[in-house]
């Protein structure tokens, strides 16, 4: 069983939902990425998405744009990311780490290379926003033939027969965007309705983890209570960018201490 699958088991088993903490890889610089990820993991966060830069993230709403600029200009890249994950693993940190980006630049690199790279350096999963589950084979396929897990993405939008073609991917988890729009919106303005939660657990067959809109302790707590996983982003992405030079590492630990202790 994978580390991914591993942790998402031990969650549930603990009756508690996944904490899953995004990062962008070279925001504030590429040399910050590892510690920020060691911080996030021992300040409580059960999963790590790991932002791969990207010149037109058109998924993502003005915190996360500005931070994948910042990472651009600071020589963030696909194969940075990569690095990181190597590296993060020979630091001894195993917590699960999700690659979470846009199909471009893996289609660039090449599906087979980039499945290989990514299992040399210890990813768990990948997940790509604009690559849809009716064409994710191309990508699923040679990351399965190493052992990586991809994870798709549901929206309220989704129909039932999307929500079944999820179930046949067997995904260690499956992310529901719980609006439609771009990240960095505010939970008054989403809301998560536990009957559509049940929904896409009972149709997909795996744990749903819910993002967007989740910024603070009693946020997370919120939707804690009626999914299997609580995802934060911008909020996190947020803090860095406002820690004073050299105390991104602390900004992110006490964010997360407090979303673990919502949860908890």
């Amino acid at each position: 069983m994978s580390r991914l699958r591993a942790r998402m088991a031990e969650c549930q088993q603990a009756g508690r939902p996944a904490l899953v903490i995004y990062l962008t890889q070279g925001d504030p610089s590429p040399e910050h990425t590892v510690a920020l990820v060691r911080a996030a993991a021992d300040a409580g966060a059960d999963v790590v998405e790991l932002g791969v830069p990207f010149s037109d993230p058109n998924a993502d709403g003005p915190v996360i744009q500005a931070a994948m600029e910042r990472a651009l200009a600071a020589g963030g890249s696909l194969p940075g990311a990569l690095d990181a994950v190597a590296a993060l693993r020979r630091s001894g940190c195993e917590v699960p780490v999700v690659l979470f980006g846009y199909y471009n630049p893996i289609f660039v690199m090449g599906t087979e290379r980039f499945a290989a790279r990514a299992a040399e350096a210890g990813v768990d999963a990948v997940l790509t926003v604009d690559l849809p589950v009716e064409e994710i084979d191309e990508l699923r396929v040679p990351l399965a033939a190493h052992g990586i897990d991809v994870v798709p993405l549901l929206a309220p939008t989704s129909t039932a027969d999307r929500i079944a073609r999820v179930r046949s991917l067997a995904p260690p988890f499956v992310y529901y965007i719980s609006l439609t729009g771009v990240t960095g919106a505010s939970m008054a303005s989403v809301g998560v309705a536990a009957e559509r939660v049940d929904q896409i657990r009972h149709g997909s067959g795996v744990p749903v983890a819910v993002g967007f809109g989740i910024k603070t302790a009693a946020d997370a707590a919120a939707v804690g209570r009626v999914a299997d996983g609580v995802v934060v982003g911008s909020a996190v992405v947020a803090r860095i960018a406002a820690a004073p030079a050299g105390q991104a590492a602390a900004a992110v630990a006490e964010l997360v201490a407090e979303l673990r202790a919502g949860l908890a």
